[in-house]
Parts: C-alpha cells; structure tokens; sequence
C-alpha cells in the first residue's frame, strides 16, 4: 500500500473526547480515509472483530479499559492492525511504554491537522513490503515476511508491522552495521531519524522472540552509539577457511 492506494485504507479511530474524536474523523474522511469511530475499549475490540482495519488511532485514556490494556489485547489477536498511539502523555517513558506494548508510533497532544496526516501516511505507505525477497531461510530462523511470521526452531511467532519492518531492513543488509538514522528513514521515514527510542525498542521485542538468550544476543548485534548488526545463526555461519552457507 503506497502513494494514493494507502488513501483507500480504513482507519478505527479509538478516542472518548467528542471534540477530538469528531476531528479525527473529518480530517480523515476528507483526507479520503475510510473511517469508523467508536468511543472505548469494548467498542474498538468488537470493530476489530468485525472488519478489517489497516491503521487504529488509539487514545490511552478511555472510560472503560487502560488503552495500553487494549494495545496489548489487539496485539495477541490474529489481526495486526498498524497501532498509532494518540495520547495527552507525552513523556519519553510513555511513548516507550506504548512501543514496548506493541504500537508502531506515538503522537502526543494537541497535534494539528498536517502532523496528523503525515503520519498516517507514513504509516500506511511503508507498511507493505517489497514485494520481492519476502522469504528468507536462515536454517533455525525462516522469516516469512509478506505474512508477518516468522519461524524460530520450527515454532511460529507473529510479526507487528514495524518489528517485520526493522527486521526486513536488518536482514537485507546482514553482515553491515545499519546506524539508527539508516533504520529510523527506512522503516519510519526521513521525519523520524532522531527518534532513537524507536529502534531500541523495536531491536528489544525483536530479541525476545528471536534469540535464544535475548540478553546475550548472538544475532542482532548493538553497536554502541552507532546502531545495530544482523548476523546468521550459528548453525548458517561459515567455519574458518569455508564459504558462507
């Protein structure tokens, strides 16, 4: 989905406020946005049910659940909507706490009608991958990345949009040092290079299912204050003297 196409893309806007709520809803309706709206979390799960949804605009405060508690539900289910949190909390450790939880940006309030929009989208426009190179067979880790899944020792594990996204980036570039600004353009785009939170989180959930000792990771290498390295398994790796697998 990229360029005009992404305008065809149906957004659930999550948001209590009516004031906010009918905003967002114009905006994106005259954008070109397909939009449903609803007010809380029960509302949103039973949307989600229902329809597919591209892209939610998720409020934290909600009158009836903790939007996290919801980010965190709509991340267990089958469905993996892209998750742009919109939120009055506007400290570096919330915008974390939402990323670990599982959305792929965070917004804080107020924001206007052109930052609402370049993000959209820019959500939606990189959320598609290449259509070539969607599956790489690494012998313990087969990464299916046109169906968000990856295979780690047999067993299945889902993708999010920007975890896939990061690790799309990572493995086509394995064996090179990516930098955070390198990561942050081709994954978020060019307006997110300074937000390294971003990828650390991403490359932290990306441990988690992939690694074996997510806290010694022997597959996504930091390099300190530069950014991050891609690595075969060790049963790909190429013994001394011998040509890589």
């Amino acid at each position: 989905m990229s360029g005009q196409g992404s305008r065809s893309a149906t957004v659930l806007v999550v948001e209590d406020d009516p004031g906010t709520g009918r905003f967002l809803r114009d905006t994106l309706t005259g954008a070109g946005y397909r939009v449903q709206s609803v007010a809380d979390g029960r509302g949103a799960m039973g949307a989600l049910g229902a329809s597919h949804i591209d892209l939610v605009i998720l409020d934290l405060g909600l009158p009836d659940m903790d939007g996290m508690d919801v980010l965190h539900t709509i991340r267990e289910w089958d469905q993996m909507p892209l998750i742009l949190v919109v939120s009055a909390r506007g400290q570096e450790a919330d915008k974390v706490s939402a990323l670990r939880a599982g959305a792929d940006d965070y917004l804080a309030k107020p924001f206007g009608t052109s930052e609402l929009l370049a993000r959209v989208e820019a959500r939606l426009r990189r959320h598609d991958p290449d259509p070539g190179d969607l599956t790489v067979d690494l012998g313990s880790i087969r990464v299916e990345l046109g169906a968000n899944e990856i295979f780690v020792r047999g067993v299945p594990i889902r993708l999010t949009p920007m975890e896939k996204g990061v690790l799309q980036d990572l493995i086509r570039h394995r064996g090179k040092v990516r930098t955070h600004r390198e990561i942050l353009a081709a994954v978020w785009g060019p307006g997110f290079t300074s937000e390294h939170a971003y990828v650390r989180t991403i490359v932290q959930r990306l441990r988690a299912k992939l690694e074996e000792h997510p806290e010694s990771p022997s597959l996504i290498l930091t390099m300190p204050g530069v950014g991050y390295l891609f690595q075969d398994p060790p049963d790909r790796r190429a013994m001394p003297g011998q040509p890589p697998r």
